[in-house]
């Protein structure tokens, strides 16, 4: 890996959220919604970010591109004109400059749209506020833009209630593609999409990735989806990074308690491969109140006393491979079995 191929790294990111209660209002509390993640991001490639809903996967999203205003930490993005730059201290002059390579699809089509807005004005007004289009040229290049999601160039005077939710999410798709960014943060783009939408809409983005050759960071929590898109995927829980690998390694090899639990939840399409899961133990710990040491050490099943009390670095066990666990090296855990693995049993052929 050359510097030359990091597109953008994330240290130390935090984004807490104060609680305020009494008539004052005064802070009496944080939710550390994100804590402290690292990860990098290589030009062309897809990291995959899952974990169960309120584990901070999102708001990491937005505080990368600042639409949450990060608590600490940096975020260096290598801009191919500007270079490395560190978003979270940019001026509002830079971050106007980084903006149109660094897009954002959110999760809900319905509401991500203004309805008072024409597609044509939706997908356009990114290229208006940036000053790289207007009048015919502008049309032009909207109607291009549509054309390249599947919508057709006629419909770009229609409102966004005219749509299905698939052509919603085309659309937002295509404002994101408008600038030509080198980054695209997908903000759960499939979640609230039929299951055959979100194949249509999953192969357009892989697609467009093979066309442009911008990079995703896809946050999501359906790991058949997840493992389908990326290269390499990144395991959150309670606002901590708790395993990253290449998608193979970590769907067939986990190494965090964690990780194979979420394995282990996947249905399986074969009903004589079918097994009841181990289900985990007790909640969620508030991100509010996380409990002491390792996060995860309430609901392991492999927890010993040091888990409770020093909480485990994110740590390279090699291959790129990081994984935040005491006893990561130790641990035989079981993850997905790959189709190739899979013997079987074929009934007799019946004799007429």
């Amino acid at each position: 890996m050359t510097t030359d191929d990091m597109l953008l790294e994330v240290r130390g990111l935090k984004k807490h959220f104060p609680i305020r209660t009494g008539l004052m209002r005064r802070v009496t509390g944080m939710v550390k919604a994100v804590d402290g993640i690292n990860f990098h991001i290589r030009k062309g490639e897809t990291l995959g970010l899952v974990g169960e809903s309120g584990c901070g996967k999102s708001t990491a999203g937005r505080a990368i591109l600042r639409l949450h205003e990060p608590t600490a930490g940096e975020v260096i993005f290598n801009d191919p004109v500007l270079g490395k730059i560190d978003v979270t201290q940019a001026d509002r002059e830079t971050m106007m400059k980084l903006r149109p390579n660094m897009q954002i699809i959110f999760q809900d089509p319905f509401t991500s749209l203004n309805p008072r807005l024409t597609v044509g004005q939706i997908v356009g007004e990114p290229l208006e506020i940036q000053h790289r289009a207007k009048g015919t040229e502008l049309s032009d290049r909207v109607a291009e833009l549509l054309k390249e999601v599947g919508i057709r160039p006629e419909n770009m005077t229609r409102y966004p209630h005219a749509f299905s939710g698939g052509q919603r999410q085309r659309i937002g798709i295509a404002r994101a593609l408008a600038l030509n960014p080198s980054l695209i943060i997908c903000d759960e783009p499939v979640s609230a999409l039929d299951v055959s939408i979100q194949a249509q809409v999953l192969n357009l983005l892989d697609e467009l990735q093979e066309k442009y050759g911008m990079a995703y960071l896809f946050v999501g929590h359906d790991l058949s989806v997840i493992e389908h898109i990326s290269d390499r995927v990144a395991v959150m829980y309670v606002g901590y990074i708790v395993e990253m690998a290449k998608t193979d390694k970590l769907y067939f090899s986990p190494k965090h308690p964690y990780t194979e639990a979420l394995l282990n939840a996947i249905p399986k399409a074969d009903p004589r491969l079918r097994t009841r899961p181990e289900r985990l133990q007790g909640d969620v710990p508030s991100p509010a109140n996380p409990p002491s040491g390792c996060y995860f050490h309430p609901r392991c099943r492999y927890a010993k006393d040091i888990c409770s009390v020093e909480r485990p670095p994110l740590t390279d066990i090699g291959d790129e491979h990081f994984v935040a666990c005491h006893f990561a090296r130790e641990l035989s855990l079981t993850g997905v079995q790959p189709l190739s693995d899979i013997k079987l049993e074929m009934p007799p052929a019946r004799t007429v």
